[in-house]
């Protein structure tokens, strides 16, 4: 297998998000999110097995039920942009293969079981804050909204704070 190929400066990758966020704010009245399409998907997933529970459900009934359709909404697109772009640049810069990335100290199966306890978390997260990181920090950062600036703080913080206690499991005994 040959090497891949090296990640874009950060900067010059900055720089292309912010022209991406300028167009989808020019383009659909919308920033960047992924959290509301997502539930959308789900709330449509659900709607095919138990039509009925969605229905009389006030949560997903204006989402997904009779009278809606979940595909309707401009999140849908993006969201199927950036997995669809996420995996093509992949693929270009040579990083699509399945493995499990994990340190000395961490099964591949806790790494697992880790990463979807904290996917199941970030997901209530931001569906309670209505709102996902992308669009919080992005759209509404872009849009200078102090919760989003608390939000991005917050995370930056958190982030800092929990990686004092998971960095062990990254390095040698």
């Amino acid at each position: 297998m040959s090497q891949p190929r090296p990640y874009w400066n950060p900067y010059a990758a900055g720089v292309v998000l912010g022209v991406i966020l300028g167009g989808s704010f020019l383009l659909t009245g919308h920033g960047l999110g992924a959290s509301g399409a997502l539930g959308r998907l789900i709330a449509a997933g659900i709607d095919t097995v138990a039509p009925g529970n969605v229905d009389t459900n006030p949560y997903l009934a204006p989402i997904a039920g009779a009278s809606a359709n979940p595909f309707d909404n401009w999140g849908i697109p993006v969201l199927l942009g950036a997995l669809i772009g996420g995996f093509v640049s992949g693929v270009i810069g040579g990083r699509v293969r399945l493995q499990t990335y994990h340190g000395p100290r961490i099964t591949p199966e806790r790494r697992w079981m880790f990463a979807l306890i904290g996917g199941a978390l970030v997901g209530f997260g931001a569906r309670l804050a209505r709102g996902c990181t992308s669009g919080q920090a992005l759209s509404g950062g872009a849009m200078l909204s102090l919760g989003s600036w608390a939000f991005m703080f917050s995370v930056f913080i958190g982030g800092y704070a929990l990686a004092w206690f998971v960095r062990g499991l990254w390095q040698e005994k």
